[in-house]
């Protein structure tokens, strides 16, 4: 499996494929698996295998020694399939895996391209796949710092991948400029200056604690309304590593506000965050559907139906959409239905259908024939059509808010005033 870390499809089958492969257990040590960095031979991999073959011959039990050999062989002949691992190197799974229950053990093999280079050999022999060093290249590695202050409040927060994470707020407790003259305005200036000091050493330390967490930190994004942000950024109130990574940008708000305007005013600096681009393509959507002759449309059935005419042009669907398409067929007249339920609908629902009569034959003999997830279901669709998807994230406010307002299914037409 090929993994692009720009597509959001690819990323959630690449995604969903680890998590399948974590789910898979074995017996004892039976399951295989194979990480091979891009500098490494396919022969020499299949020569260490063969070793590692003839030693597996030493295992006491005969089934487990059977079914360790058996995936060593299966890899060995994956690998075949191979001139060279490839430019980010080549990762094998190959395993007894149990269908129902013990002796019912089939071999299973898989083969992934990693997104990343990976620098290790590993071989291993277990009761599971190690998938961890897979899931680390998933890991978002864009990561950005935020500050939105002035001289009232700040908010310092910080924008990974998706995500808003690490929110924190504070509030200065300086009054405003005193209007009055003479000696008691300069002394309750001075003061105000002491105090505005220490409200930005304040900021600065919980910024400096929270972004150095971040080695991998791209930026850090000053903002806020007035001057404050350039006193700030210019005083010596960041690490010093932190300080070459400043962005300024103007905002109309300080504290949380600010945060969210900045990110959005910020998306040529941010351009290859991907909260940024699920953010424009929700905001444009929304234009969309203000429109009179809009190309948008919303709701499964909508969609779904514009779908089929192949007149979609862009689907968006929500990550984590909750829905799972059901197949119900009739055993005596072969009559079909689908029914698109939650899953807490699916304990009410399916029952009750199972015990109605057929609307054809009128026999009570309907049963389940299928049930896969909305999602993948409508990815499918999509791609039998030509149609891109685009998938949204639920962990930032646009997210939620696509949920909310669309049931988290929408699209773009193909062309004006066609639906």
């Amino acid at each position: 499996m090929q993994l692009s870390k720009r597509d959001s499809v690819t990323l959630y089958k690449f995604r969903k494929m680890l998590e399948e492969l974590e789910r898979k257990q074995g017996r004892g040590t039976e399951l295989v698996t194979l990480y091979i960095p891009p500098d490494k031979a396919i022969s020499d991999v299949i020569s260490y295998l063969r070793q590692e073959y003839a030693t597996a011959s030493n295992i006491k039990s005969k089934q487990t020694r059977k079914n360790v050999q058996d995936a060593i062989e299966s890899a060995i002949q994956r690998l075949k399939l191979f001139s060279s691992p490839g430019p980010t190197g080549l990762v094998i799974f190959s395993g007894a895996i149990p269908q129902n229950g013990p002796g019912t053990e089939r071999i299973e093999v898989y083969h992934i391209t990693p997104p990343e280079p990976i620098t290790t050999f590993l071989y291993r022999c277990d009761s599971r796949f190690h998938v961890e060093l897979l899931k680390d290249l998933l890991r978002e590695k864009d990561v950005y710092g935020i500050i939105a202050i002035d001289n009232e409040e700040a908010a310092v927060a910080v924008v990974k991948g998706r995500r808003i994470a690490e929110v924190k707020s504070f509030t200065s407790g300086v009054p405003g400029k005193h209007h009055a003259g003479g000696q008691s305005a300069r002394r309750f200036e001075r003061l105000r200056e002491m105090n505005l000091n220490e409200f930005y050493k304040r900021v600065g330390e919980h910024a400096n604690e929270i972004f150095l967490q971040y080695p991998e930190i791209k930026g850090v994004i000053i903002a806020g309304p007035g001057p404050t942000k350039e006193v700030f950024a210019k005083g010596d109130y960041l690490h010093y590593t932190l300080r070459k990574k400043i962005h300024l940008v103007d905002t109309a708000y300080s504290g949380e506000s600010g945060i969210r305007e900045a990110i959005a005013k910020s998306s040529d600096f941010l351009r290859e965050i991907r909260l940024v681009e699920e953010q424009k393509m929700i905001q444009n959507l929304m234009n969309e559907i203000t429109r009179t002759d809009s190309l948008a449309v919303y709701g499964e059935k909508q969609v779904r139906e514009s779908l089929r005419k192949n007149m979609l042009d862009t689907l968006y669907i929500i990550e984590d959409l909750d829905r799972v398409e059901i197949i119900l067929k009739c055993q005596n007249c072969g009559y079909e239905e689908a029914l698109t339920l939650s899953e807490k609908e699916i304990q009410i629902e399916i029952p009750k259908k199972l015990s109605e009569k057929c609307p054809r034959c009128q026999n009570i003999t309907l049963t389940v024939k299928e049930s896969k997830m909305l999602i993948d279901v409508l990815i499918s669709e999509a791609e039998d059509m030509g149609t891109k998807v685009e998938l949204i994230s639920q962990e930032h406010e646009m997210g939620e808010m696509f949920k909310r307002a669309f049931q988290g299914i929408a699209g773009l037409l193909r062309h004006r005033g066609k639906y």
